[in-house]
């Protein structure tokens, strides 16, 4: 069957798009875009028995997999022994320079989370990569100031879109004739893996890869037998693709050792993807009764005890399989102009990072090149020459469903402030989004999708269960749209602006009577799309 093209054609897309790429990307669908609708199926059926009153749980079916102690992970592959620090954004021309050149061991290219995912930006993003990767890459402004490589660059661990997300302007014709929007997750991998796998093996590195918004091992599996069948494709040997499976969904906790062993012969690591798994976890028991009602974003701290009891069990899961544990994200984002709170911002960051390198993790992201020097300099101290942790067993750790499923919070409330900054970040997030942006900055901080999905994640269930803040105010409907009417008010206006897109998107998601499982689906289909439409 074929893949095609219902979108405009820019400068040098022709060089990504090629007749040869896209027959690569038709064969993955054929094989594999049948096994990817089966796992959302799963994923459904399994929100359904959670709804239903069915808690999460360690598989019994697969006691014999976590009881064995023989088999471990394939582990880092060349060039990505050393991950202290991991610096992630988007793919864009100057961005990508920026990465390559801030000093940090890997560049995490997303065309995920912190990207919009344009036409423009994911074929422009693949052209960038493919540039940077042979070291032809610059960039001038509209000042006329050059950017360019340095000669000391990351190793880059590309991160492509999740299952659940569809590339709306390339379409797959099944071998009934019928017409799909083509995987987001197959897009992204096959470009990125057909344009420069061999190149970066020929570099002395190789094609890495990050793996988003997994729920568990048979989607683990799955991608286990895309990479396998794309290594036989290309005539690349068994397990040069290795992966780092993003742990960020609550799911996915309860079966971190079964998706090692599934993806074994291609796993470098796990990353802890906190603020997707805060998401996850309001998500997944959204209707669950007052006990799971989490409060203000703020109180969540990686120390509270269901968030200690997922990050202790990532280490030592890891660990006791050979694999890399790569800590959270720093969102902080230095400001020049007041030296004072970036004192106090670096110091918190310095205390993140010292938690993560004193538990075992191997590594750990930040979001801007100013803090790459704090947070290497705590894994450093731990470090002691090594190039990792993974030698710390954590063999004292004990974790149990109860654990992970315990979400109180002692003295934690929901506030006034609370609301009104979800609905700050919610508006700013999706004005910047909807701009083609996939990241903002609020208050300091580098807001992308998993914060804002936080932030109208938690409107929506404070609503549903008619929480009432620490200053006594009901979180109605009613009282969150006029938080948005309010904010909206005080927004920084330009022609350029998308702010009333972006408080009418906010009402749909957060104030709907059922909740969007994704803030960005409904978002994307609506506002990006760049099809070309059908003659009749």
């Amino acid at each position: 069957m074929e893949i095609t093209a219902d979108a405009p054609q820019g400068d040098r897309y022709d060089e990504i798009l090629t007749p040869d790429a896209l027959a690569f990307l038709a064969g993955l669908h054929d094989r594999f875009a049948c096994r990817r609708a089966l796992e959302l199926q799963r994923r459904l059926e399994r929100s359904v028995a959670v709804d239903n009153g069915r808690d999460l749980a360690f598989l019994s079916e697969t006691t014999a997999i976590r009881e064995d102690p023989r088999w471990r992970v394939a582990g880092p592959g060349p060039g990505l022994e050393d991950r202290r620090v991991e610096i992630t954004g988007p793919t864009d021309r100057k961005m990508t320079i920026n990465a390559m050149n801030s000093g940090a061991q890997v560049w995490l290219a997303d065309h995920e989370d912190a990207n919009t995912p344009t036409w423009t930006n994911m074929v422009e993003g693949q052209i960038n990569l493919h540039d940077a990767i042979r070291g032809t890459i610059s960039f001038t402004n509209a000042e006329g100031k050059v950017y360019s490589l340095g000669e000391r660059t990351p190793t880059i661990v590309f991160r492509p879109r999740g299952w659940h997300l569809v590339e709306q302007h390339l379409v797959h014709e099944d071998a009934d004739g019928h017409r799909h929007s083509a995987s987001a997750s197959l897009v992204d991998f096959g470009l990125y893996l057909f344009h420069n796998a061999h190149a970066l093996v020929d570099s002395g590195r190789g094609p890495y890869f990050y793996l988003p918004k997994m729920q568990g091992r048979l989607e683990a599996r799955l991608w286990n037998d895309v990479f396998s069948y794309a290594e036989s494709e290309l005539g690349l040997p068994y397990g040069t693709i290795r992966a780092t499976m993003l742990i960020e969904t609550l799911p996915a906790a309860f079966e971190m050792e079964e998706m090692l062993y599934e993806l074994r012969d291609h796993c470098a690591g796990l990353n802890a993807g906190r603020w997707d798994y805060i998401f996850s976890v309001i998500k997944t028991y959204r209707d669950r009764g007052a006990r799971f009602v989490l409060p203000d974003r703020s109180a969540i701290t990686m120390t509270v005890p269901f968030m200690r009891a997922y990050t202790e069990l990532l280490v030592s899961t890891c660990h006791r399989r050979g694999a890399q544990a790569i800590g959270g994200m720093s969102a902080f984002i230095p400001d020049r102009r007041d030296a004072e709170a970036n004192a106090r911002a670096l110091a918190q960051v310095s205390a993140d990072k010292r938690r993560e390198a004193h538990d075992g993790f191997d590594g750990t992201w930040v979001a801007h090149p100013g803090l790459i020097d704090a947070a290497r300099a705590e894994f450093d101290s731990v470090l002691e020459g090594r190039a990792d942790q993974r030698h710390r067993l954590r063999d004292e750790v004990s974790v149990s469903p109860q654990d992970l499923l315990d979400v109180r919070i002692p003295g934690a409330q929901v506030t006034d402030g609370g609301v009104r900054q979800n609905v700050e970040v919610g508006l700013a997030y999706l004005d910047s989004w909807l701009r083609g942006i996939g990241a903002a900055a609020v208050h300091g901080l580098m807001e992308d999708v998993a914060t804002a999905e936080i932030s109208r994640t938690q409107l929506w269930q404070w609503i549903r269960h008619g929480v009432i803040t620490a200053e006594g105010t009901r979180v109605t409907r009613e009282h969150v749209s006029q938080v948005i009417d309010d904010v909206l008010a005080q927004a920084p206006r330009s022609g350029e602006d998308r702010w009333d897109d972006a408080a009418e998107l906010l009402r749909e998601v957060a104030l709907a009577e059922e909740l969007p499982a994704f803030l960005t689906v409904p978002v994307g289909a609506r506002y990006l799309s760049e099809r070309i439409p059908v003659a009749a």
